[in-house]
């Protein structure tokens, strides 16, 4: 769903550009709480150290899947927005960073997604995604028993349902700022429709990621803090739910925040670098869409057409496979480094907040 430059007039472009900016500080200053909630009690100073590289993590994982599009109708294919598995992994302010700098590192070296176009694709592709998932993954864990099972269960529906809520927000930017004189109802029918089947398979990529991380550090995994089993007592027999008592579900084995970072590390890797180029080659939801249609009459050729890993594959290097791995692989990296690195600022920041307003100079103590 990259929308390049032209599809949106520039007026519009840069309203919702503005827009987008704002709603990148509010999340900054919502990431700072979330990565310091993150940190392990009675660990001062260790939290960013742990937390900043797992959302840099994060953000590098959604790169790598979304290399890999998926086909979802004759001759249309789909990828992972990643909004929703962002937000239930490490929160929804910090999810909305984690997926603007994946689109920030796309449309400067890889020249997908235009660069005017920047703000309308956070919009649609961190913001909405994001808030869409979020808020309905909450509503759904408070009705549904407190388990792993549910959390799983929860992201399926909160992922499915991101993807055509984000269709819908470009439809309504498009009826507005159109550059093409397209019938909306058209349009609107079409986004909706294939992005119904994109969003199965971002559903069932969400579920299988937070399920398997779940299932070895559930404490790593924002929307399942405070997973609690009602604690059962056997009465004549039968066991019954103890009134107002909870303990904490067990945990399995331990493994350290280290390993869970480096094996996802490797797995973006590999996905980036080798199973990349197995993915479909068939245009996504919105090229397909606009191009049955017309809206993309005006598209405009990206402003960075001839960088070196433009359309992800690396300059004077022959061999199209090990072109698209190693760009991959370059992206993964460049993409963990600049999202750590957002990450452990905004973490600092914090840190420093709160030591400037306990401090006695401050106080006034």
């Amino acid at each position: 769903m990259h929308a390049p430059d032209g599809f949106i007039n520039a007026p519009v472009s840069a309203v919702v550009g503005v827009a987008a900016a704002g709603a990148i500080a509010v999340s900054l200053r919502g990431a700072r709480r979330e990565l310091e909630g993150a940190s392990r009690p009675g660990a001062a100073g260790s939290g960013g150290e742990r937390t900043a590289p797992l959302a840099g993590l994060v953000a590098a994982f959604i790169f790598a899947v979304q290399m890999l599009n998926f086909p979802v109708a004759a001759g249309t294919s789909g990828h992972l927005l990643g909004g929703a598995l962002a937000a239930i992994l490490v929160g929804p302010f910090t999810g909305v960073l984690c997926v603007s700098v994946v689109l920030l590192m796309q449309a400067v070296l890889f020249a997908d997604g235009g660069l005017t176009a920047l703000g309308v694709n956070v919009t649609t592709m961190a913001i909405t995604t994001t808030v869409v998932a979020y808020a309905l993954f909450r509503g759904l864990v408070k009705v549904l028993p407190r388990t792993r099972r549910s959390v799983t269960a929860a992201s399926f529906v909160a992922a499915l349902v991101s993807v055509p809520a984000s269709a819908v927000v470009f439809t309504l930017l498009y009826a507005v700022g159109g550059t093409t004189d397209v019938s909306i109802g058209k349009v609107a029918t079409a986004m909706v429709g294939v992005h119904v089947l994109i969003g199965i398979g971002e559903a069932v990529i969400t579920a299988l990621t937070v399920g398997a991380v779940v299932a070895v550090r559930p404490d790593l995994v924002h929307g399942a803090r405070g997973l609690t089993r009602k604690l059962k007592l056997r009465v004549n027999g039968e066991l019954v739910d103890a009134p107002d008592a909870a303990e904490p579900e067990p945990v399995p084995a331990a493994r350290s925040p280290r390993t869970v970072w480096i094996t996802g590390l490797v797995t973006s890797l590999v996905l980036a670098g080798f199973v990349s180029f197995y993915a479909s080659a068939s245009p996504d939801g919105l090229e397909k869409v606009a191009g049955d249609h017309g809206i993309d009459e005006k598209a405009e050729e990206h402003a960075i057409a001839g960088s070196p890993l433009a359309d992800y594959g690396v300059e004077d290097v022959d061999d199209d496979r090990l072109s698209g791995g190693l760009a991959g692989v370059i992206g993964v990296g460049v993409t963990v480094v600049a999202g750590t690195g957002v990450f452990w600022v905004v973490r600092r920041r914090r840190a420093e907040d709160t030591a400037d307003a306990a401090s006695p100079t401050r106080t006034g103590v």
